[in-house]
C-alpha cells in the first residue's frame, strides 16, 4: 500500500527533531453544499531541524518514531 503524502504549514518547531504541521482540507458539506475548511495537526520527524515556522512542507507516513510521531518531513 502506498504511503500517504500531505502538504501543510509548519506551526511549531520548539521540540528537537520534531515539527508540528497543520494540514488543511476542503470539502463540500453533504447537506448544506457549502465548502468547509477543516485543519488537523500532525507531528512530523525533522532530523536536521531545518524547517522553521511558516514553511510549506510535505509530510509522508512512516513507521512510528515516538508516541506521537508517525510522519516524516520530505525535503522541499
Amino acid at each position: 500500500m502506498p504511503k500517504r503524502i500531505l502538504q501543510g504549514v509548519v506551526t511549531s518547531n520548539a521540540n528537537a527533531q520534531t515539527v508540528t504541521v497543520s494540514v488543511e482540507r476542503r470539502f463540500k458539506h453533504p447537506l448544506l453544499h457549502k465548502t468547509v475548511r477543516k485543519s488537523k495537526k500532525y507531528r512530523a520527524h525533522d532530523a536536521n531541524d531545518q524547517f522553521k515556522v511558516g514553511d510549506m512542507v510535505r509530510i509522508q507516513e512512516c513507521a512510528p518514531i515516538s508516541k506521537t510521531k508517525r510522519w516524516e518531513v520530505i525535503a522541499e
